[in-house]
């Protein structure tokens, strides 16, 4: 499931679900259930560029390869990853990964 996503690409596990659920100040079990169902919905919610970096910040990427993957500098770099981290924090974000809240309906990988 999700071989060809960009999650894949860093990581070997589908380990989003718990990063997802620590970042946005959710249980895991509040989370919608179906993997498939909650990856489309974090495609949705941010764009391919803040997707990739999370992939690469979770699977522990040094900064370097960061950086020089999207040619940040350092303070460029800080900022990507704040600006990453605060809309995963938001409320019109989070809640689009809560069961129930399913509308990412059409979006296949």
């Amino acid at each position: 499931m999700l071989k060809n996503s960009i999650w894949r690409q860093y990581n070997s596990e589908n380990s989003f679900r718990g990063l997802l659920a620590k970042f946005c100040r959710l249980s895991e079990v509040d989370l919608i259930e179906d993997d498939k169902a909650l990856y489309n919905a974090l495609k949705t919610k941010l764009t391919k560029k803040e997707l990739k970096l999370f992939a690469m910040d979770s699977a522990n990427e040094s900064d370097e390869a960061i950086k020089s993957e999207f040619s940040y500098n350092d303070e460029e770099l800080e900022k990507a990853k704040f600006k990453l981290y605060k809309k995963l924090k938001q409320d019109k974000v989070r809640l689009s990964f809560r069961a129930g809240s399913e509308d990412t309906q059409g979006y296949e990988d």
